[in-house]
């Protein structure tokens, strides 16, 4: 049989998207300056500048002169950490609730499901504005509101796939075998419906990333001095005309990692669904 090969524009997706993971993990060691650190008289200088002292910003410095690039590589850990955390929240959420109801049936079905339908009929942007504007902001905060405002999501999957997979005959000899709800769920629900989840969460992870950099944009997420592309690029829109790289290059980043996300969870979500496989 012979093995399908994987595109390019996915294999380019892959390093990508590998690239921007070990630079943000490696930022201790591959950002050129300390992302804080300020500077008066190097305020707004463009990319490639040179100092006197041989210190080189390859792309450039912001409004107080603190390094570009060192900031975009620590922005880019402080937006896939909230990223990561925050699909595992609603994960750890999502999941349990959407399985409880598809294999409990009766109230427990109506009533979670009511509660996850209530969850969606609320815009998500404008759900985790006025819950991140409640409760404050911050890194963890951030990543509760996220986690709590998209769970829904990973629920109604959750609660489709284990409505097909419990009537199933090897769940059916399970139950007779004696084994109980909890046992069934994680060892032979579960593993069923991961694959499904997996492209949700793919999906969810780009998602999650925009997400962050919109509410730092507004100062509803990551707070000053840490760095955030939101944050720096909300700075360099009232420097937009004489300081163009500020909004740029964190825009551009955005937008290359978004795009890599996305087109790997399209590419999982024609891998393991098996609809698509018996067209």
């Amino acid at each position: 049989m012979r093995r399908a090969s994987i595109p390019p524009a996915i294999i380019l997706a892959m390093v990508l998207l590998t690239l921007i993971v070990v630079l943000a993990v490696l930022a201790g060691w591959v950002a050129p300056f300390d992302p804080t650190r300020q500077s008066l008289l190097l305020r707004l200088k463009p990319p490639g500048t040179v100092t006197a002292s041989g210190a080189h910003y390859l792309l450039g410095t912001d409004d107080l002169g603190r390094d570009l690039l060192s900031r975009i590589l620590y922005g880019a850990r402080a937006s896939l950490s909230v990223a990561a955390l925050s699909v595992s929240a609603s994960l750890l959420i999502g999941v349990p609730v959407g399985m409880l109801a598809g294999w409990c049936r009766g109230w427990v079905e109506i009533l979670l499901m009511r509660l996850v339908d209530i969850m969606l009929s609320i815009p998500a942007v404008l759900l985790a504005v006025l819950t991140v504007a409640v409760l404050g902001p911050g890194f963890f905060k951030l990543v509760l509101v996220l986690g709590f405002t998209r769970w829904p999501r990973y629920a109604r999957t959750a609660y489709a796939q284990t409505l097909q997979v419990a009537g199933l005959p090897y769940i059916r000899a399970a139950e007779l075998a004696g084994a109980r709800a909890p046992r069934i769920l994680l060892r032979h629900v579960l593993p069923n419906i991961a694959g499904p989840l997996l492209v949700v969460a793919t999906s969810e992870f780009g998602l999650m990333i925009l997400f962050e950099a919109g509410l730092s944009f507004l100062g509803l997420g990551i707070q000053p001095p840490a760095p955030s592309w939101g944050s720096i690029m909300s700075v360099g829109r009232d420097y937009v005309e004489r300081a163009w790289w500020i909004v740029a290059f964190p825009g551009a980043a955005l937008f290359g990692l978004v795009v890599c996300v996305n087109v790997l969870g399209d590419w999982l979500r024609d891998r393991l669904d098996p609809k698509l496989h018996q067209r």
